[in-house]
């Protein structure tokens, strides 16, 4: 098995992602996507993983992480997709690799590109066209970074220390949506004014 270039650390953030092979669907049914949550709710907290940002879309996924434990991130993508790879090829009686290669991870080391993955991340159904209002997509944590719906998926201190202000925020992502993606250098005036 080739050695993995990305090396996990503690208290770094990881932006891990990967597609169905062939660009195929890894969730056919609503089902699947909540069997998947389900998963990561399991072994977040064992593994001491914080989850940021997440979506999962049809034929990929996109997780914003940052480890803080001693066990690496990576560890969870391949608990909770060991776990999934099995349910949905005993569920639909598929053969083969669910998944074009090994997951792919970027260690992500400056304020200014985290912020933009966070909203880069929560933007897919939109640039994806599947939805026309983020709102609308159920299987991110987007309504839980504005506050429209509980959940325990997402890091609260990260968005309170970063977006207290969730209007910002919102706004944040409307203008990565409408073009405006000048970042990492914009970020200031979505933040406090005193920061």
């Amino acid at each position: 098995m080739p050695h993995r270039a990305t090396q996990f650390a503690a208290g770094h953030y990881y932006h891990i992602y990967n597609r169905g092979a062939g660009r195929q669907p890894i969730f056919k049914e609503e089902e699947n996507y909540l069997f998947l949550l389900r998963m990561v709710k399991k072994y977040v907290d064992q593994l001491h993983i914080a989850v940021i940002a997440y979506c999962f879309m049809p034929n990929h996924y996109h997780f914003l992480l940052r480890q803080d434990g001693e066990e690496p991130a990576g560890l969870l993508i391949q608990r909770i997709f060991n776990s999934y790879t099995k349910a949905f090829n005993k569920r639909y009686h598929h053969t083969g690799t669910l998944f074009e290669g090994r997951y792919q991870s970027i260690r992500v080391d400056k304020t200014g590109y985290l912020f933009h993955l966070c909203r880069y991340i929560h933007a897919n159904p939109v640039k994806a066209g599947i939805v026309s209002h983020l709102e609308e997509w159920s299987f991110s944590n987007y309504p839980e970074w504005i506050e429209t719906r509980d959940s325990m998926l997402v890091d609260r201190e990260f968005i309170e220390e970063n977006f207290p202000q969730r209007t910002r925020y919102r706004q944040f992502v409307m203008d990565y949506l409408n073009g405006l993606d000048e970042l990492p250098e914009g970020i200031e005036p979505y933040l406090l004014d005193n920061r």
